[in-house]
C-alpha cells in the first residue's frame, strides 16, 4: 500500500511580534501554503514575567477564511463582534469562521497580565471556497475534556473536527468543518509508534509542536514543516522523545487565492471591497 511520500522539509521563519516569540511555518518564501491550509504561526514556548503586556492581538478584522488556534500552555482570551467570548486553557482549541467579515481580539486575561506565566500556542488559517466566503461569521471553542479521543498504551489522539478511524476505534470530533477538514493533535510518549491512514488526494499538514518524531527516514522537530505528496495511505510516526504533533488533512481548493493582510479572497477587487466594508463598520466591533 502507498504511503504519503515526504517531498521536502521547510524551516520556519523567525518573525517575533513584539515580546512574543513567533516562528512562521508558512507562508514563507520557501513555502507559500499547504492548500487548503494557508498560514501557520507557532508562538512560544516562553514565560512572561509578572506585570506584562500580554498577547499583542487586539481587535482586528478577518474575512474569507477560518482560523484554528491550538492552546498548548497558558490562557487565551477570545472576544469577537458576534458576541463570542471565551478563555481557553491548555489543551483547548478555538475555531473561528471569519466568513463574510468579523472583528476579534485574542489577548491575555487580566490574571496573566498581573502574574505572568507560560505561553505556547499555534494558529492555523484554513481557506474557504468562493461559495462559502460569504457565510455568517461564527466562533466555537472546545476544552480538552470535550475533544473526541482515541488512545493506545503510549499515545493519545485528540480529534477536533472530522472522523478518526483506527484499530482502537472510530470517533467523530466535536466541531464540524464547513469544508470537511480533519484536524487533530497527537501526544506520544518516548518510544511510541503511532499509525493512521491519510485519505488519497488530501493535503496532509503534519507539524511537530514539541519533541522529536521520526517519519520514514526524517526526524521532525518544532519549527520545520514537512511537505508530503497526496498519495495517501498509512502514516507512521515514531516518537524519539515525548512529543506533540498537529495532524490535519483536507481537500485542496482549486481557486485563485488573493491574500492581503487580514483578508483572503479570490480577486484584488474583493480585497478592496473587504477593506471598504471594514472601514465602514460593517464587521462590527469588539466590546
Amino acid at each position: 500500500m502507498a504511503t504519503p511520500s515526504l517531498l521536502r522539509i521547510v524551516p520556519a521563519h523567525n518573525e517575533p511580534i513584539g515580546e512574543l516569540l513567533t516562528q512562521r511555518a508558512f507562508p514563507t518564501h520557501a513555502l507559500s501554503d499547504l492548500n487548503p491550509f494557508l498560514f501557520l504561526n507557532h508562538h512560544g514556548p516562553q514565560v512572561y514575567p509578572p506585570h506584562n503586556a500580554g498577547l499583542p492581538f487586539g481587535p482586528h478584522p478577518h474575512k474569507g477564511f477560518e482560523t484554528l488556534t491550538f492552546i498548548e500552555e497558558g490562557l487565551l482570551a477570545h472576544r469577537d463582534s458576534t458576541g463570542g467570548s471565551h478563555v481557553s486553557g491548555p489543551g483547548g482549541a478555538q475555531w473561528m469562521t471569519a466568513g463574510s467579515g468579523i472583528v476579534h481580539a485574542e489577548v491575555s486575561p487580566d490574571a496573566f497580565l498581573r502574574d505572568g506565566g507560560p505561553t505556547h500556542l499555534l494558529q492555523l488559517w484554513m481557506n474557504l471556497p468562493a461559495s462559502l466566503k460569504g457565510v455568517s461569521p461564527a466562533y466555537r471553542s472546545v476544552e480538552p475534556q470535550d475533544l473526541a479521543n482515541l488512545s493506545g498504551a503510549d499515545w493519545s489522539w485528540d480529534i477536533i473536527s472530522g472522523k478518526a478511524e483506527h484499530r482502537e476505534g472510530s470517533v467523530q470530533g466535536p466541531l464540524t468543518s464547513l469544508t470537511g477538514l480533519f484536524t487533530s493533535r497527537v501526544h506520544l510518549t518516548a518510544g511510541a509508534q503511532f499509525t493512521c491512514d491519510i485519505p488519497q488526494g488530501r493535503t496532509l499538514l503534519l507539524y511537530t509542536v514539541q519533541g522529536t518524531v521520526r517519519c520514514g527516514s526524517a526526524e521532525l522537530r518544532p519549527f520545520v514543516t514537512p511537505v508530503f505528496d497526496r498519495s495517501g495511505g498509512p502514516l507512521t510516526l515514531d516518537a524519539l522523545e515525548d512529543a506533540t504533533v498537529i495532524l490535519c488533512h483536507g481537500d485542496p481548493i482549486d481557486e485563485p487565492v488573493v491574500s492581503y493582510g487580514p483578508f483572503v479572497m479570490n480577486t484584488e477587487e474583493e480585497i478592496r471591497t473587504a477593506y471598504s466594508e471594514y472601514r465602514a463598520g460593517q464587521y462590527g466591533t469588539v466590546d
